[in-house]
């Protein structure tokens, strides 16, 4: 009784004790729920990753098996064309060595003679000398005859250039630039102007229509006027012909170039230029896209699947399918180095049967 007093007395110090702390447990919840939420995600975490090292391992264990398997695999290959080169070679040794005794052997006893081989050599040097003394008369032929086609074109020339300037011979009243009066000969280019005769005049070429390719007619002689009372002296001067005065005169009319041209020469260079660039093409099928096309679908070569390739290592390793094997008891390993040694045998028979024919011919 004494008791419940004594807490009847303490009432309001229980109930501001309990406010209190009350009051500090809410102000303390969202501070330790958010550490219970952070222990949580730690925890998680933890075994999240716990989890993934596990898969990781597993990954890595079944990378490590399949690597191996396929590099034991890569492995045998190797070794069995490594073995089947060396074999090769030295089969190829061998052959070459029975050759080179053979041919040796058959050179030594029916090619070789010393005796016809000297004499050979003395019919050899005899004939080389025989070569050597034509081959220089023929040179010294060429060479005399190149110089003298060299002279007779010099002379040409010469004659040429003296017939087309004519005009420096000296006159009796005018001496030429060869014939000075200081020097007391004339010059030899002199003595040529007097021997050489001027060239004819050329005759004009006849003038043809340039669309028809017609020869075109001279045109008529001008009219003759009344001659002129005769003058005291010959006039000089460079003064054209009557007939080269005519042709420019009376010269036909040049087409233009729109009359000269097609209409369509446009479309016909443009039509050249596309078959030029259809000749030089490497690819006749023009792309489309997969949306335009009426054809079905290819697949891909080497492939059953409608869409693509099959997952590497599914249908593609004999050694996942013992079905696939040619027997149960051998093993496609065996088979492929049986078949390689037969294959051997064979090239060595070859090779032998070969000798042999050659030792008998």
């Amino acid at each position: 009784m004494a008791s419940h007093i004594r807490l009847q007395g303490r009432l309001n110090e229980i109930m501001t004790t309990v406010f209190q702390r009350n009051s500090v447990a809410e102000e303390k919840r969202s501070a330790e729920n958010q550490a219970a939420v952070t222990i949580q995600a730690w925890f998680r975490a933890v075994r999240v990753q716990n989890y993934i090292c596990h898969l990781h391992q597993s990954a890595t264990l079944i990378q490590k098996h399949w690597r191996g398997h396929q590099g034991r695999r890569v492995y045998r290959i190797l070794i069995r064309n490594l073995v089947f080169v060396m074999r090769h070679n030295y089969f190829n040794a061998m052959a070459t060595k029975i050759q080179k005794m053979w041919r040796g052997f058959y050179v030594r006893k029916y090619v070789f003679d010393y005796y016809s081989r000297k004499q050979y050599l003395e019919g050899l040097i005899v004939k080389n000398e025989i070569i050597r003394r034509e081959i220089k008369e023929s040179r010294e032929q060429k060479d005399a005859d190149s110089l003298r086609k060299m002279e007779l074109e010099a002379q040409r020339k010469l004659e040429d250039y003296a017939a087309k300037h004519r005009y420096l011979l000296s006159t009796e009243v005018v001496p030429g630039i060869y014939n000075s009066p200081f020097k007391p000969y004339p010059d030899e280019m002199e003595f040529v102007l007097r021997k050489v005769k001027p060239h004819p005049p050329e005759k004009a070429k006849p003038k043809r229509d340039n669309r028809s390719g017609k020869i075109i007619a001279d045109s008529p002689p001008l009219p003759l006027t009344e001659p002129l009372p005769p003058i005291g002296q010959k006039l000089q001067g460079p003064f054209r012909a009557p007939g080269e005065v005519q042709m420019q005169r009376f010269k036909p009319f040049q087409p233009t170039l729109r009359v000269a041209t097609s209409y369509t020469a446009t479309e016909e260079a443009r039509a050249a230029m596309k078959a030029k660039e259809w000749v030089m093409r490497v690819n006749d099928n023009i792309f489309e896209p997969f949306s335009q096309r009426d054809r079905k679908y290819e697949p891909l070569l080497h492939t059953t699947s409608n869409y693509g390739h099959l997952q590497y290592g599914t249908r593609f390793f004999r050694e996942t399918a013992e079905s696939k094997n040619i027997s149960h008891e051998v093993s496609s390993l065996d088979v492929w180095n049986m078949f390689e040694l037969r294959l051997v045998e064979l090239y060595f028979d070859l090779e032998l049967a070969s000798v042999e024919n050659c030792a008998e011919t």
